[in-house]
């Protein structure tokens, strides 16, 4: 019994698989381009990537492929991946993060300290840096852009990380001033003990004001650092053009040009690469991680796990979803096991909303058995006995923290039927998901998180505490309200003492097991695949990494 839902939808969809792979000349089917055609292998590099290795001829250029493209270039503003991998190349933040951890070193920033009080941070800043546009970099662009984050609910991340409302927009940054030309004062209003590993995050990267002045509302599109690379073009659902930067004050990149590729098909993304078309490549399909270690052309790099992947269940809409039985129902109806063969060895079983390799991680919880009974128990004592309909959200393009989200959406409506609970699966483009699940549209939803900066602060405060369940911004988009895990986290933010913090999560952990507004699901250790020729190429826990340390051997 236990195996069957997985096994009877697995078989299903080999039986789809094996007619579309029949169809090669259907250009609607999800798996066009990837049969096994004695053509195929030549057909492989799409005429897009025949373009980009015209357009990169005679140049060193390293060409990434992935699902999805990005949402903005504006690094204040996006909260997916795939525009935070190049955000990543093009702007600096004040402090950077160790090639391999989420400990700090200086980049725009030589030296900084903190006074007794924990409130004063003075940043030293560099002397030889210029703007991607030419203008010079000083205090007052540090201030310019703290003092723009301030301006707008869309810079999602200092509202997260700095604890910005509408009516407190500064948030817990009570005044950002430039002391001298290279000098910054960051005054806070309470201590904060993640902050120097927050301002290191990507989303706090310094943009040139003039370019910003310059391109208004179109910024977004034409953005401009100090980073390694510089934005060339971006043609949208197509590819983004980035050059490197000759004048970079850090470790200047090896490559002069990196190019990154939407291909929406996970197995045509994997066969581009086989065929020589993109160089590296994010979303393999579990299933092709034994063919690429096969492949002695190929290579699989092993990113550091930092994430989880959940259900989330909207507490605060009306229906079956505020009721605590119903939410902790869901969590025995769901056979959590049977759902991770489908990670098929990348997923390791979630039971909190942080990952086991942070401090601060509950190990004594136990997780929810898969018991229905029970389930149904609970359901009869919410007065759902016969009961009820639900949408479940989901995302179309596979995620590093879940590669099937469509299959394991049909497995959990499966299983839920079982206690007769009705879903309705709702699938949308990445953007779309993200605009629909922070407005609280569902009533469940799928996503997931990959660690910002190395705190559990980054896990528990973004996506579970309230003041981040504000409909337009949610970042908790299990709209999850409650003030005695608000007190917790904020008590473990301004603690500077990382036992006494642990102490505070420890406590908060078991109280949100118990509340239940996740699924919690996995946690992955996400694969990359790339060519051998690709070396130095170091896999951040954060989710994304500079490029400028890379190298491609001829």
């Amino acid at each position: 019994m236990k195996k069957r839902h997985v096994l009877m939808l697995i078989t299903f969809l080999i039986m789809i698989a094996l007619v579309v792979s029949g169809c090669t000349e259907d250009a609607g089917s999800e798996n066009d381009g990837a049969s096994d055609d004695a053509n195929a292998e030549d057909q492989g590099a799409s005429e897009d990537g025949e373009q980009a290795e015209e357009d990169a001829d005679g140049e060193n250029t390293f060409v990434f492929g992935r699902g999805s493209d990005s949402i903005s270039l504006d690094a204040a503003i996006p909260t997916d991946g795939e525009s935070i991998y190049v955000t990543n190349q093009i702007y600096d933040t004040l402090v950077q993060y160790e090639e391999d951890s989420t400990e700090v070193k200086e980049s725009l920033a030589t030296d900084w300290e903190v006074n007794d009080d924990n409130l004063v941070w003075t940043f030293q800043l560099r002397d030889d840096v210029t703007f991607h546009d030419g203008n010079d970099f000083t205090a007052e662009d540090v201030v310019y852009n703290f003092e723009r984050w301030t301006t707008s609910s869309e810079f999602f991340y200092y509202g997260y990380m700095f604890g910005a409302t509408e009516d407190n927009p500064k948030g817990i940054i009570d005044n950002v001033e430039a002391t001298d030309d290279y000098e910054v004062e960051i005054t806070l209003s309470e201590p904060n003990a993640p902050f120097l590993q927050t301002v290191a995050m990507p989303m706090f990267g310094i943009a040139s004001p003039e370019a910003i002045d310059e391109y208004e509302d179109d910024y977004f599109k034409n953005p401009v650092g100090t980073g390694p690379f510089v934005f060339e073009e971006w043609i949208p659902d197509d590819n983004i053009t980035l050059s490197k930067n000759d004048d970079y004050f850090g470790e200047a990149a090896n490559v002069d040009e990196v190019v990154f590729r939407v291909i929406d098909d996970n197995s045509a993304r994997f066969m581009e690469l086989q065929a020589g078309s993109i160089d590296a490549m994010m979303g393999l399909n579990p299933e092709d991680i034994d063919t690429a270690e096969d492949d002695d052309g190929l290579q699989i790099i092993r990113r550091p796990s930092m994430n989880v992947s959940y259900m989330a269940m909207n507490t605060d809409k009306e229906g079956p979803m505020s009721e605590k039985k119903v939410r902790q129902a869901v969590n025995l109806a769901i056979d959590k096991d049977e759902l991770l063969t489908l990670y098929e060895g990348i997923g390791k079983p979630s039971k909190n909303a942080i990952p086991p390799s942070l401090w601060g991680y509950n190990d004594d919880i136990e997780d929810y058995d898969y018991d229905p009974d029970e389930a149904k128990a609970l359901l009869a004592e919410a007065g759902y006995a016969d009961g009820f309909d639900v949408t479940l959200y989901t995302f179309a393009n596979p995620r590093p923290y879940m590669p099937q989200p469509k299959v394991t959406a049909q497995a959990i409506q499966e299983m839920l039927s079982d206690v007769n609970i009705n879903v309705e699966i709702v699938e949308n483009d990445w953007d779309s998901h993200l605009t629909a699940t922070e407005h609280g549209e569902h009533d469940m939803a799928f996503l997931g998180w990959t660690g910002d900066n190395g705190d559990p602060d980054n896990f528990f405060y973004v996506l579970l505490d309230k003041d981040n369940a504000t409909e337009g911004s949610a970042g908790n988009i299990a709209f999850y309200k409650s003030d005695e895990i608000h007190d917790l986290f904020k008590a473990a933010q301004s603690e500077m003492d990382q036992d006494k913090r642990t102490e505070y999560y420890l406590e908060a952990q078991e109280i949100i097991h118990d509340d239940a507004p996740w699924f919690p699901i996995a946690h992955t250790t996400p694969p990359l695949a790339a060519k051998q020729s690709v070396t130095n190429y170091q896999p951040h826990p954060t989710g994304s990494e500079p490029f400028n340390l890379l190298n491609i051997e001829k």
